[in-house]
Parts: C-alpha cells; sequence; structure tokens
C-alpha cells in the first residue's frame, strides 16, 4: 500500500506518542505530509519522523481550547495548503465515582475526550470544504459499546464520538468529506498501561489476555494501519462507519 497518502496533508492531533505517533508513523510511510498538534512537546517525535525522511512538523496547542485549536489551524493552513487528512486522536482517561465527581472534572474529561473533536473538525473543515475533498477520523473506543465498572465517564465521552461521527459525515457527505470512527480495544498505550498499574491485581493483564479471542492485546500500529485506510481513498465509499480493531473482544457480547 505504499503511497496510499501520497502528499496528503495530514493532521493528527495527540501525536507525540501511542496510537497518535503510530498514525503519524504509518502515514509519513504511506507519504503523507504530517503535522501534530499536542499539548506535549512534540520535538522528539518531529525529529523522529524526520530521520525516516518524513515531512512533519508541530504545533503545541491545547484542543480544549478554542483559541489554540483555531490559531494552530490557522498556522498550518498558511505554511502548508488544505488540511487532507484529519485524525482526531487526542483524548484522556477519567476513573471517576459518578456520585463524587466534581462538574469541572467531568468538564476536563469532556473538553478533551469530545469537545476537542468538534473544535479540530469545525476549524479544519473549511479548508476540506473549500478543496471539495478530505477525510477525517475520530479515535474512539470499544467502550463506546461495552464498558466496565470504573470508567466513569469515559464510555461516555468516546460514545459522543462515535455519535458526533455519525452526524457530522452526513453534514458533510454532499461537499466530498468522509467522517468515520475507529475504536480500538486494549492497546499498548499509555493509557492502558496506567490502567494496569493502578490495578490491585497482578493478575489483570493476564486475565485481559486470555480474554482476547487473538490471545494478545494490540500494538498501536496495528490500530494505525486501519487509521490510514480509512482515511485513504481506498476507502473512498466509507462514511458514518465505526470500524472495531480489537482482536475480536467485542464480538463476543453481542
Amino acid at each position: 500500500m505504499t503511497g496510499l497518502l501520497d502528499g496528503v496533508l495530514t493532521v493528527v492531533t495527540g501525536g507525540v506518542q501511542g496510537i497518535g505517533y503510530a498514525v503519524a508513523e504509518v502515514a509519513a510511510r504511506e507519504g503523507a505530509r504530517i503535522r501534530i498538534i499536542d499539548i506535549a512537546d512534540g520535538d522528539d517525535a518531529v525529529a523522529a519522523l524526520r530521520a525516516r525522511e518524513a515531512d512533519a512538523g508541530y504545533v503545541r496547542g491545547d484542543i480544549a481550547r478554542e483559541s489554540d485549536v483555531a490559531t494552530a489551524i490557522e498556522r498550518i493552513l498558511e505554511r502548508d495548503g488544505a488540511i487532507g487528512l484529519l485524525v482526531n486522536n487526542a483524548g484522556r482517561n477519567s476513573y471517576a465515582d459518578p456520585v463524587t465527581m466534581t462538574e469541572a472534572e467531568w468538564d476536563d474529561v469532556f473538553a478533551v475526550d469530545l469537545k476537542g473533536a468538534w473544535l479540530m473538525c469545525k476549524h479544519a473543515l473549511p479548508s476540506m470544504i473549500g478543496a471539495g475533498t478530505g477525510s477525517i477520523v475520530n479515535v474512539a473506543s470499544v467502550h463506546a459499546r461495552l464498558t466496565k465498572p470504573g470508567m466513569f465517564p469515559y464510555a461516555a465521552a468516546k460514545s459522543g464520538i462515535v455519535g458526533l461521527t455519525r452526524s457530522l459525515a452526513l453534514e458533510v457527505a454532499g461537499r466530498g468529506i468522509r467522517v468515520n470512527a475507529v475504536s480500538p480495544g486494549y492497546t499498548r498505550t499509555a493509557i492502558v498501561e496506567d490502567y494496569l498499574a493502578r490495578s490491585a491485581d497482578p493478575d489483570l493483564e493476564r486475565q485481559i489476555v486470555k480474554a482476547h479471542p487473538m490471545g494478545r492485546i494490540a500494538t498501536p500500529a496495528e490500530v494505525a494501519e486501519v487509521i490510514c485506510f480509512l482515511g485513504s481513498d481506498r476507502a473512498s465509499y466509507v462514511t458514518g462507519a465505526d470500524w472495531s480493531v480489537d482482536g475480536g473482544f467485542g464480538v463476543q457480547f453481542g
């Protein structure tokens, strides 16, 4: 599939590590020009991509703040032209009690996990509409469909991402723009490693692996491959979809 994203200006939020960085790597391999937006320092990530001869850049920005999003997108458009692919990957986890969680804590979660994706779409879409083409891939989660105690309100936010994806896909389908979601299951990311580290059960990881039909959990690169395919013209008739990348975990529960 070499050349899947040849020359496509690809913006990845949360692209400094985890699935986001894996998307940047795969997209760069496929010929994309990569621009990362992240609140974390991106110098090392960009240096690693450039070492592979990728056209890569970084803009610092907090996707939960519209002023940051507007400034970041404006800088990218001025320097690099129209955005061809937007990957809304940035997110955070939450371990909260629904009764004791404060309003501010709730808002902090949804500002990143849901509002941030909308803000990115809001400011990136005009360039896509002007070009008459473009693709957006939102990173949701298996928790959008099935979840477990102790993940509140992460599942609610990720369910919102799937709803946003479907609604937005209908809004822009007539403009030549596709919008899809990818729902990873357990993946070797900082969020999952933190979840495992928080557990008092030393056998938790073994139990999780055992629950997967494929007998393992995903690497970020495996999720990134699906994201880049959905973002490319190879998926030209796919929009409004939510693709599971969970090694068969979800199908066991209906």
